[in-house]
């Protein structure tokens, strides 16, 4: 086949991975959109390495393959650490986070090997052992690398009869290695000597994670951060996001919120749209900025789209959760009536279990509410 017309076969097929049928139903389900990420990062990586050449001998489809997007590594990482959280918030065995598809042993293990650089060992654990009972002939991952991880992990969470466990059966593996041999004799030494660790959380952490799972009561009726004077990319907030600025739809939402709250928009930031897709979630946070003049008076959150499971909006301080629910919204003060943080307003996004959450987030600021909301200087207001 001549090189180019070959070429530009494979740019059609290279494009088809572009277009899913229906994006939607496929990014609700997160273990489905990360094997579909994983899997179109090693196909178009493949595709690419065979046909780039005659690629660049064909300067009109040049242009095409220079604009293709393949999915780097970090955003595969990404997807993993989603994965995570929600095993971590939910308290969920990797079993529990799939619905109708199943993560091959080496998909598993590098859900695996991202929970372990993250120092989540635990995690890191039942994922290595999932991917362990789903070995077969065509993995690429070994037995032995799978060991090897079990008993570290095990090792790092304090369970040193679990390490002891896996160690003797990678010395069944071969029973002439030595280091492995050795290993398993300084496990048994440590093991007569020493005291496992206790592991704990913090009070908010519990009841963060407590509220996610629905596990305490709700009084019913989740970027980038702003940390140290900079906007700064954080792992502690997962989601997509846009400011809406001189569009008509965004100035109208924004005149039904000062009628519904009284306060005046002029000083209010532009609505701001989030996505948070798999695993997104938000740690717990103020939104008020501390700054000293003009802060976060007030919070508008808007739900968008409804969520399957997960994605509630948590109070861990004084045991709220909203769930959210399209057309539905949530508002709260930031700041006392005397312009100090209101300590109860701690929040935080829940992991998103199955589905796609979008909210619009109205931050409305002090300068233009001095009648509207009068200050005070009282200590209690």
């Amino acid at each position: 086949m001549n090189p180019c017309l070959q070429s530009s076969v494979y740019l059609d097929l290279l494009l088809s991975y572009s277009d899913p049928v229906d994006p939607e139903e496929i990014i609700s389900d997160p273990v489905a959109a990360y094997k579909l990420l994983r899997q179109l990062r090693n196909e178009l990586i493949n595709i690419v390495k065979h046909i780039q050449p005659s690629f660049y001998q064909c300067n009109k489809y040049q242009d095409e393959l220079e604009l293709l997007e393949i999915p780097q590594l970090k955003d595969l990482d990404g997807a993993a650490s989603g994965l995570i959280r929600l095993q971590e918030i939910y308290k969920l065995y990797p079993k529990d986070i799939m619905k109708e598809m199943l993560l091959s042993a080496d998909e598993a293990y590098h859900v695996g090997l991202v929970a372990y650089d993250e120092d989540k060992f635990q995690h890191a654990f039942l994922w290595f052992w999932y991917s362990l009972d789903r070995l077969t002939e065509y993995s690429t991952t070994t037995e032995k690398e799978l060991l090897l991880y079990l008993i570290s992990s095990a090792y790092h969470f304090g369970s040193l009869p679990v390490a002891i466990y896996f160690n003797k059966q990678l010395l069944n593996l071969d029973p002439t290695d030595e280091e492995v041999r050795d290993q398993l004799n300084r496990l048994l030494r440590f093991q007569r000597k020493s005291n496992p660790d206790i592991f704990t959380l913090n009070t908010e952490s519990r009841n963060y994670a407590k509220l996610c799972r629905g596990e305490l009561d709700k009084r019913l009726s989740r970027s980038k951060v702003y940390q140290d004077g900079w906007d700064t990319v954080s792992q502690d907030r997962v989601s997509q996001s846009v400011f809406l600025q001189d569009d008509p739809v965004a100035t109208r939402v924004s005149q039904r919120i000062a009628d519904a709250t009284g306060l005046s928009m002029e000083t209010a930031e532009s609505l701001l749209v989030q996505n948070y897709g798999i695993g997104g979630r938000f740690e717990p946070h103020y939104d008020a900025l501390e700054t000293g003049v003009n802060d976060r008076i007030a919070t508008f959150l808007i739900y968008m789209s409804d969520v399957g499971m997960g994605g509630a909006t948590v109070f861990p301080d004084i045991g709220v959760a909203t769930k959210p629910k399209k057309g539905s919204a949530v508002f709260w003060y930031n700041l006392h009536k005397n312009g100090e943080l209101d300590l109860n307003t701690r929040h935080a996004g829940c992991p998103v279990l199955v589905g796609n959450k979008w909210v619009a987030n109205k931050w409305i600021h002090e300068f233009g509410q001095e009648f509207k909301r009068p200050c005070s200087l009282s200590e209690w207001e």
